[in-house]
């Protein structure tokens, strides 16, 4: 890959922008090799992670080196074509996730709350 030239203007990017991308509806027959040579066309690539269980299959995370590669990953591989299917590329969302785990505390904390108070959740009839 060639070294691009500094940039003599700061690039402004929104605050959604991150070097980390979630690639939605992946055929299931993808494997790493496919994506590396799509997504690595357009900057450093540091990690893909392809979904392998019943809930993440389809999906993978494809984490660059430069947020600058991931912003034209982005601007040109969403709506991209690949093996029958149509991408649906997002940024990674880190305050939704830490929502859903912080979630998932808090749900057991009240389950261990119910346990110690010997309350149900069940309607009385």
């Amino acid at each position: 890959m060639t070294q691009q030239p500094p940039r003599s203007h700061p690039v402004k990017l929104s605050g959604d922008v991150n070097r980390i991308l979630f690639v939605k509806n992946l055929n299931y027959k993808t494997k790493g090799e496919d994506l590396y040579d799509l997504f690595g066309k357009y900057g450093a690539i540091r990690q893909i992670r392809i979904g392998t269980d019943a809930k993440t299959r389809g999906t993978a995370f494809v984490v660059y080196e430069d947020i600058l590669d991931a912003k034209n990953a982005f601007d040109h591989l969403n709506g991209f074509h690949l093996q029958e299917r149509y991408l649906v590329v997002l940024y990674h969302q880190f305050q939704r996730q830490a929502a859903k785990a912080d979630l998932a505390k808090r749900e057991a904390e009240l389950s261990a709350l119910k346990k110690a108070y010997n309350i149900s959740d069940e309607q009385p009839s």
